[in-house]
C-alpha cells in the first residue's frame, strides 16, 4: 500500500463505475488512500469492495468532508 501514516484520512463518493459494478458501488463512500504517483497520474487509490486498494479514474469520486463520528465508524470498517 502506498498509505502514508501522516496522511489525513480522506474520503470519496463513487459517481461513476463502468465496468467495476462488483468492485465500486455508485453513491457509496469510500476511503481514499495517499498516493501522490497516482494523482498525477488523474487516478485515485481506494479502498473498494474487495477489501484492498486499487486505483480507478479520479472521476469516478467526488471528494467530500466528513463529520469526526462517521470517519471514525469509516475507518473502524478497514481495521
Amino acid at each position: 500500500m502506498s498509505e502514508s501514516s501522516n496522511a489525513p484520512s480522506r474520503f470519496a463518493v463513487c459517481i461513476r463505475n463502468p465496468g467495476y459494478e462488483a468492485a465500486l458501488e455508485r453513491n457509496k463512500i469510500y476511503v481514499v488512500v495517499f498516493d501522490i504517483v497516482a494523482e498525477r497520474k488523474g487516478d485515485v487509490r481506494v479502498i473498494d469492495e474487495s477489501g484492498d486498494d486499487f486505483l480507478y479514474p479520479s472521476e469516478w469520486f467526488v471528494p467530500i468532508d466528513v463529520p469526526e463520528e462517521v470517519e471514525s465508524s469509516l475507518l473502524k470498517q478497514r481495521a
